[in-house]
């Protein structure tokens, strides 16, 4: 990893598709650190993200993955949610468009001062009930904030899951070193095999 670079491109925009192109990024994480799936063999979703990110290299071209119901609300919805946050912890979000960091990048919902970051999550009610009780980051999340608090090299995150009418959840997760050194070792890792995998496909 080379140190953290800032670009102010809107989320979603042309120039923050192609800013992010034909690499990994902490959203999805998840895919790689997962090494077997549930009946041995390569992950769907790993294998589907490597052949993805590799068109990308290829074609040079950025491809659109789809935007269901749920992520379209998450993103009407994030203002409102960012603007509570700032209330509720008298801070300043600043909004910031990707973060990149050698092979790898992520996409902040806002940084928080010096050390700190925001994910914010949108959820309907019944998965924000069922946070709200539990009290603690989703696992299903891990992956995506430690990623995120890697690639940007900051000490703390602020998870936020947001549902209207209900109250916000907010879980402060700190950086646990020895993940991120796991995960580190694990992107490059998948960047290897997506190296590996574009060389193969130039060379046909």
């Amino acid at each position: 990893m080379t140190g953290p670079e800032i670009f102010n491109f809107d989320q979603g925009s042309d120039e923050w598709l192609s800013i992010r192109s034909g690499m990994p990024t902490a959203s999805e994480f998840r895919h790689v650190i997962a090494k077997k799936g549930p009946r041995g063999g390569v992950p769907a979703g790993r294998q589907k993200l490597l052949w993805r990110l590799a068109a990308e290299q290829i074609t040079g071209e950025p491809e659109r993955t789809y935007c269901g119901p749920d992520m379209l609300r998450g993103k009407e919805r994030e203002a409102e949610a960012r603007s509570l946050y700032a209330l509720l912890k008298d801070a300043d979000p600043v909004l910031v468009g990707f973060i990149r960091n050698g092979n790898c990048g992520c996409s902040p919902d806002a940084l928080i001062g010096a050390d700190g970051m925001l994910e914010i999550k949108d959820a309907i009610g019944s998965i924000q009930i069922e946070r709200l009780l539990a009290g603690t980051l989703p696992p299903e999340h891990v992956a995506q904030c430690q990623g995120a608090l890697m690639v940007a090299e900051r000490e703390w995150l602020d998870f936020m899951s947001y549902c209207r009418a209900m109250p916000p959840l907010i879980v402060r997760v700190y950086r646990d070193e020895p993940y991120v050194n796991a995960l580190r070792a694990d992107v490059a890792e998948f960047v290897d095999e997506l190296d590996a995998l574009v060389a193969q496909i130039r060379s046909m």
